[in-house]
């Protein structure tokens, strides 16, 4: 086994418990579950409360407020989405007395909200995210934060002058999985990095967009106008208002939903601000239903760190539904899975060993005579592997870890662990993957200065 550089780990929730459930086998974190009891138990001041609103009710929207409202202090209030269904389910999970409405300006112009989650088609994130931070509200938006390279200095200046919060919503940055990962490389525990591969693969209808359409669909029920917006004039089209994701006019693809969540993990894990450059390739293989998003794609991305990120999402997958990564560095490997990571050491011996059978007798004498003079202490073999694995406790959920840091940056004021800078650098580097397929050539990024080149 090997030591890692715990630091400043049971502070940051991602050192292992002081409980080993077996020889190499740590439960993560459970500092940061008694911290989150004794907020649960912490009675909350009036002026602490927060009231939400969630403009976009769909499945993630949902999901994310059901997050949102087990913080201590935080209600739901009002919701809008453009299909009346959502607005009645809304009332069902959080009372009747939720204001409910397909136009969110209503929900903007209320007072009494402070926050908002953002949930809507990606097409609509930069509008939503502006109009609320305008209103005086902080948002969290789900990422990816942006759907065209242009909204990103836009939302980006919008918080800066308004002085609004906004934080996207790729919960790895608040994970403590992802923290303990973090800290494992900067510990130098696997040596140098030198490449990171990730994936995440589907092989259900779910998992490839086909979203039930529900049997009241039409232009009655569904503001086709508003949901829309920017995207091409067309005729009421279910499929397209309930499967948005399938379309580039309203979504990212697998770049925006997937890809995105792979650049945050790696971004916070390694500190970087980006890819330099990047180029992928894809196709439909197999989901040819009237989509134009791929359902096959894979990209290859150049760090200026001196790592190289490869990408893969497929959703033709034949095999089990899995999402991971692999860090690769000089002594060592770490992955990371659902619920935890391993951390695999195979330092590099100091002596470089030899292959002297095919020389003369006198030759591999005098060789082996040399070598042993040089290196003394070292016979030339491998070193005995250690190996670690970290897992998350029961039921751990780092969506409502994101939440609660979100929250607690709507009471404090202080900077949210994923801000607009943040969100844009993962969003940007994922959409290189379209742009190059778009193009047929390698892109070049600016991570800095978040511009194409």
């Amino acid at each position: 086994m090997f030591a890692i550089n715990r630091r400043s780990f049971l502070r940051a929730a991602g050192a292992a418990s002081a409980a080993t459930l077996m020889p190499g086998l740590h439960l993560l974190a459970a500092s940061e579950t008694e911290l989150e009891q004794a907020e649960t138990a912490r009675p909350i001041s009036a002026n602490d409360h927060i009231q939400i609103a969630l403009i976009g009710a769909g499945g993630q929207g949902q999901y994310d407020t059901r997050s949102a409202v087990q913080v201590p202090g935080v209600k739901l209030v009002a919701a809008a989405d453009c299909y009346d269904g959502r607005l009645v389910r809304c009332k069902e999970l959080w009372g009747d007395d939720v204001f409910t409405t397909r136009d969110y300006n209503e929900i903007l112009a209320r007072k009494d909200i402070d926050a908002v989650i953002i949930g809507t088609p990606d097409h609509w994130h930069k509008q939503a995210s502006i109009d609320a931070m305008n209103a005086g509200k902080d948002v969290y938006c789900e990422k990816p934060m942006i759907h065209r390279y242009e909204d990103g200095p836009a939302m980006i200046e919008c918080s800066r002058s308004t002085k609004r919060i906004l934080q996207v919503g790729s919960q790895r940055v608040s994970s403590l999985i992802y923290i303990k990962a973090r800290d494992i490389l900067a510990s130098g525990a696997i040596g140098q990095l030198n490449m990171v591969t990730a994936h995440w693969d589907r092989n259900s209808s779910m998992g490839a967009w086909n979203y039930t359409v529900p049997p009241d669909a039409s232009p009655e029920t569904c503001d086709w106008p508003r949901f829309l917006g920017t995207a091409p004039k067309i005729p009421f089209n279910a499929e397209h208002f309930f499967q948005w994701r399938k379309w580039k006019a309203y979504g990212s693809g697998v770049a925006g939903d997937l890809f995105v969540h792979l650049f945050s993990g790696t971004h916070f894990v390694t500190g970087s601000h980006g890819p330099t450059r990047g180029m992928a390739t894809g196709g439909l293989r197999y989901w040819k239903d009237g989509r134009d998003a791929l359902d096959v794609m894979l990209g290859l991305f150049e760090y200026r760190e001196g790592f190289n990120l490869s990408l893969r999402v497929n959703f033709v997958d034949g095999g089990e539904e899995s999402e991971g990564f692999t860090f690769v560095g000089s002594e060592g490997t770490m992955e990371i899975g659902w619920d935890g990571l391993t951390v695999t050491r195979v330092p590099r011996e100091a002596a470089p060993g030899y292959t002297i059978e095919s020389f003369p007798r006198a030759t591999q004498e005098q060789i082996l005579a040399e070598y042993k003079k040089k290196y003394p202490l070292h016979s030339g073999q491998t070193a005995l592997a250690g190996s670690e694995k970290y897992v998350a406790p029961k039921g751990y959920s780092d969506s409502y870890d994101h939440f609660k840091n979100f929250f607690a940056s709507v009471r404090s004021r202080q900077p949210v662990v994923e801000d607009a800078v943040f969100g844009y650098r993962a969003a940007g580097a994922a959409l290189l993957s379209n742009l190059s397929i778009e193009r047929g050539q390698v892109v070049n990024w600016n991570p800095d200065e978040m511009k194409l080149v």
